[in-house]
């Protein structure tokens, strides 16, 4: 089989994969961000043997992968695969006054979406953690240089003193997802591996690179709160 051949036959799987109306919603669903199956399910009213189905579909064709909560370790997210999102139509532009990235500590994964955020939308960013540490990590100030964005390293913020009503939350790390109150619970969750985990120059990139490429998905079709134009 030729390249050619090859590109075809994937192409026809996802195709396929696409042409039910509730492999569809799930798409759209998963499209922004991350979620359980468990998350979809109650999202789309849909019976838990329906979505292990449909699931298991979208997983052969390369459009979903699954991987383990960081946190809760007997939970599992799924997430878009991007090479495969060409023929997906993106779902209706959300719109925010103002845009959170929470993680557990805001000493990086937090820091660092609010930082390219603010380089590449106009809608303001911040961020914040369940449990702020006493600083900024060193690779993720590191790492943020390489890439010509400034983090303040003394900043960490508690999601108490800047969540408001009208943000719209977006959990970076599992943990944050699955223990935000109620009144900061995520519109939108990134399953991104903590790269403190591994403390390497090579995991705090890999966040980086991660982050940077959701940025680049959400940045351009999100609305300044009020902009209907």
């Amino acid at each position: 089989m030729n390249a050619d051949e090859s590109s075809l036959e994937l192409r026809a799987r996802v195709h396929a994969a696409l042409g039910d109306p509730a492999r569809l919603a799930i798409v759209d669903t998963l499209m922004l961000g991350d979620a359980s199956p468990g998350e979809v399910g109650e999202a789309l009213r849909m019976p838990t043997n329906l979505v292990a189905h449909h699931l298991k579909v979208l997983q052969d064709s390369g459009l979903v992968v699954r991987s383990r909560s960081e946190g809760d370790r007997r939970r599992s997210y799924l997430r878009l695969v991007p090479e495969t999102l060409s023929a997906v139509t993106a779902p209706p532009a959300p719109e925010a006054v103002r845009v959170v990235f929470v993680c557990t500590h805001n000493s990086a994964r937090s820091q660092l979406a609010a930082a390219l955020w603010a380089s590449r939308s106009r809608v303001p960013a911040a961020s914040a953690g369940t449990e702020p540490a006493d600083r900024v990590h060193p690779r993720a100030l590191r790492v943020a240089r390489r890439h010509g964005l400034r983090l303040d390293p003394a900043r960490t913020t508690h999601v108490n003193d800047v969540v408001r009503d009208d943000d719209l939350v977006i959990a970076v790390c599992d943990n944050a997802h699955e223990h935000l109150p109620a009144r900061a619970r995520p519109r939108l969750h990134w399953s991104v591996p903590d790269p403190a985990r591994a403390d390497t120059d090579d995991a705090f990139e890999a966040a980086f690179a991660d982050i940077a490429t959701r940025v680049e998905r959400l940045a351009p079709i999100l609305l300044p709160g009020g902009d209907h134009d």
